[in-house]
């Protein structure tokens, strides 16, 4: 049985350090890295709020589906 392909950080549209503002919210985060959920093993986004300081988990899929922008400044 051969090992299912883990999350490798540069599969992912949005980088490690990268900023993002929530077009719903406006709330601003940051990547922190590219995971796997243990249960599907499908990959997701670990984000920090730069508001509160807490931490989010989010399927790739759906992280990269217009609700979150880059902030390039």
């Amino acid at each position: 049985m051969s090992k299912p392909k883990m999350a490798d950080p540069d599969d992912g549209l949005f980088k490690p350090g990268a900023k993002l503002r929530h077009i719903k919210t406006g709330g601003f985060y940051k990547v922190a890295f590219l995971a796997n959920i243990e249960a599907t093993l499908e990959p997701a986004y670990v984000y920090e709020s730069l508001q509160s300081h807490d931490f989010w988990i989010r399927p790739k899929a759906e992280m990269e589906d217009g609700r979150f922008e880059l902030v390039t400044k």
